[in-house]
């Protein structure tokens, strides 16, 4: 028979970390969403679609200082920080994207 191997700990996930993944979450949806929504309008954009994505932006910037204070938090588990850093970071990337992408085509 095999001894039941059981791990105790205090240890805990950061409100931080798990406000970051879900803002993360949303601004990876609402982006993609609005990239869909423009490409169905054959790449012509109206004011909602570029409001949505500079929201994303904001929203994003926040998550990521969300995460970065919550993974700097001693004993705790860490993978919802890195979630919410690693959604965060791809959507502020993918907008710089978009954005250069817009000033030089």
């Amino acid at each position: 028979m095999r001894k039941p191997s059981y791990m105790f700990t205090n240890k805990s996930h950061p409100m931080g970390g798990i406000i970051s993944t879900l803002l993360g979450t949303i601004d990876v949806c609402s982006l993609g969403l609005a990239v869909w929504l423009c490409f169905e309008n054959k790449g012509v954009s109206n004011a909602r679609l570029g409001t949505a994505a500079l929201f994303a932006l904001l929203f994003s910037i926040t998550g990521l200082v969300f995460g970065i204070l919550s993974r700097l938090e001693k004993d705790k588990f860490y993978i919802f920080p890195n979630i919410g850093i690693i959604l965060n970071f791809i959507v502020i990337a993918f907008t710089i994207f978009i954005l250069f992408a817009g000033v030089y085509n």
